[in-house]
């Protein structure tokens, strides 16, 4: 088990950023596009229903900003892409694998993110 203790606060690094306060929102919603279209283009295509169904939203709070991925391809309560990720079992007793499609895709967007807001914060 890893654990993690914390003294004190982010007073100083909240400072910062607020000097620093730019508009993340152009740059988040670039990136969701782009994460769209990574994860389309990833998706495992059987109809052709899941790949077509990805979105993002872009969230912003006092303290935190982010992108949401999402696909909206839900059948019965169930999400076919979280199912063709991580495997699901089957009505007759067997089970289908998952595939790994969503990190491999995702990750090359996640490194350009992050180097492309570090950039927007450190000029």
């Amino acid at each position: 088990m890893i654990s993690f203790k914390h003294r004190g606060n982010f007073n100083n690094l909240e400072k910062f950023f607020r000097r620093k306060s730019k508009n993340y929102e152009p740059v988040l919603h670039k990136y969701g596009k782009i994460g769209v279209g990574v994860l389309s283009s990833a998706t495992p295509v059987d109809s052709g229903e899941t790949a077509s169904m990805w979105g993002y939203e872009v969230f912003i709070g006092k303290n935190s900003f982010g992108i949401n991925w999402t696909n909206s391809n839900i059948v019965d309560g169930i999400p076919i892409a979280v199912l063709i990720q991580y495997g699901h079992g089957t009505g007759n007793g067997g089970y289908v694998s998952g595939r790994d499609y969503i990190n491999p895709a995702i990750q090359p967007v996640f490194d350009r993110i992050t180097s492309e807001l570090w950039a927007e914060v450190t000029k």
